[in-house]
């Protein structure tokens, strides 16, 4: 088998077609409707977009069933300072995870940490069962799992592919995510409501467990197919090194690590802006009387319950039938200036008009952009990195940046409305000075992932 160099393709929409002396199966040719998949290539992906899918859904009966606990068993109140406590707790873990990366191969780290999640849910089931209140540890718990889980695989898929492939095949395995989140949120809707919380626990380590069988299938599948190098990479574990030292080691790494506080500063100030508006209007609405309070809860309930299906239904649209457009046509670095485009148009027309209806557009349009179109671009922009920034470098950006951002949003807020008293204009207002910061960066990543990209050694030929 010889090494095909990577061709561009001019159908139009909704199927790609590329010039491949591979035959395509009906896999491939039907997975072409989403993204360029080549011959041969469809299984593999599809392996990827099953694991991507449980993976979600098992996110989402978690995130459905440490509601109840920590609510039930602590409050809202303490719930609001969790955050700080899983980014000191990953100041802990991101070690410790470089140091295992190093000691076993790939397909092992990935399934035995599925694993290994799997069996902390064992544990506070048993414990939940017994009478205990795990409402605190397990919050904790989740909020580590989420980034973390769905880090390292990324990590595994920039692995998997070359820097051409990924480019190509990420939108496809992205739609996986997307219909995962709404299906897990879906289940675990009506099965707390049907048997409570503690079974999402038991469904969730089944998914995880699964996900571990298809972390070993892919694995075999796509480095066979791809030939000499990557069943070499199969069987050697990562260099030694620390996750945050290789972030700090790299300016390129570091940009990353500063999107990604940034990013989740500015989506989270405009869900608080979006609360504040949604809070007001229902007291409006619902005046002062004996029944004000459940006519506030059905208003909040009900606009939220419809601002989520908007925002789910259009992430998987544009995860579907735009994302591998944008690639395709603009390339990575321009997909990255899509969502801070939005972001400044809205909090531009916010700052104008601070009414809903403009923060409800603004914040539908901006998380499903997020949901799907940014997060394609940013796990991209790992693909011309070495394998030891994609696992454990890739790993302290996704989790210890992700909930510093949490913190520094939380500071934010605070400082917003008990120092500076300000109110929906002047959160518009530092959100777009926030947003400006956010454009120079993307611009920094965009020029430096073009240069890497080009200066990327090709891969050797498959073997015959």
């Amino acid at each position: 088998m010889v090494n095909v160099p990577e061709h561009p393709s001019y159908a139009s929409f909704p199927v790609f077609r590329a010039v491949d002396p591979r035959p395509a199966s009906r896999l491939d040719r039907f997975l072409s409707i989403f993204a360029d998949v080549r011959g041969g290539e469809g299984a593999g992906a599809l392996l990827l977009f099953a694991n991507i899918f449980l993976l979600l859904s098992a996110y989402y009966l978690l995130k459905t069933a440490r509601e109840p606990l920590i609510l039930t068993e602590q409050g809202a109140v303490v719930k609001t300072y969790l955050s700080a406590g899983q980014a000191l707790l990953l100041l802990l873990v991101i070690p410790v995870y470089s140091w295992v990366a190093s000691k076993v191969r790939r397909v092992w780290l990935l399934s035995g940490v599925s694993l290994f999640f799997a069996a902390n849910l064992a544990v506070f089931h048993a414990l939940a069962a017994a009478g205990h209140r795990i409402g605190i540890p397990f919050y904790l718990w989740v909020g580590i799992f989420n980034v973390f889980a769905i880090s390292q695989f990324w990590a595994f898929a920039n692995d998997l592919y070359t820097e051409p492939q990924g480019r190509r095949l990420f939108p496809l395995i992205g739609v996986g995510a997307s219909i995962g989140a709404v299906a897990g949120a879906r289940a675990a809707a009506d099965a707390v409501k049907q048997l409570g919380a503690l079974p999402l626990l038991a469904a969730g380590g089944a998914l995880l467990a699964v996900c571990a069988l298809i972390s070993v299938l892919a694995d075999r599948k796509i480095s066979e197919r791809a030939g000499a190098a990557q069943l070499l990479a199969r069987q050697q574990p990562l260099r030694p090194g620390d996750g945050f030292l290789l972030v700090f080691q790299d300016r390129y790494l570091v940009m990353i690590a500063l999107l990604v506080l940034l990013l989740n500063v500015v989506n989270t100030s405009g869900e608080f802006l979006l609360s504040s508006l949604v809070t007001e209007q229902a007291g409006r609405l619902a005046g002062a009387g004996p029944e004000a309070a459940e006519a506030r809860q059905r208003f909040i309930g009900g606009f939220f319950g419809e601002y989520f299906f908007w925002v789910n239904t259009l992430s998987f649209l544009l995860q579907a039938f735009v994302v591998s457009r944008l690639f395709r046509y603009i390339g990575v670095g321009g997909t990255l200036f899509i969502l801070p485009l939005i972001a400044f148009t809205g909090y531009s027309l916010l700052v104008a008009a601070p009414v809903l209806g403009v923060i409800r557009l603004l914040k539908i349009v901006e998380n499903s952009a997020d949901y799907s179109i940014q997060n394609t671009a940013r796990q991209a922009l790992f693909l011309p990195t070495p394998r030891e920034v994609k696992y454990k470098a890739k790993a302290a950006i996704d989790t210890f940046f992700q909930r510093a951002g949490d913190v520094a949003q939380a500071g934010i807020v605070w400082a917003g409305t008990n120092v500076f008293a300000l109110g929906i204009t002047g959160f518009a207002f530092l959100n777009l000075a926030l947003t400006v910061v956010w454009l120079l960066l993307v611009a920094y990543l965009a020029r430096e992932y073009r240069r890497r990209s080009s200066a990327a050694p090709a891969p050797p030929p498959a073997s015959a």
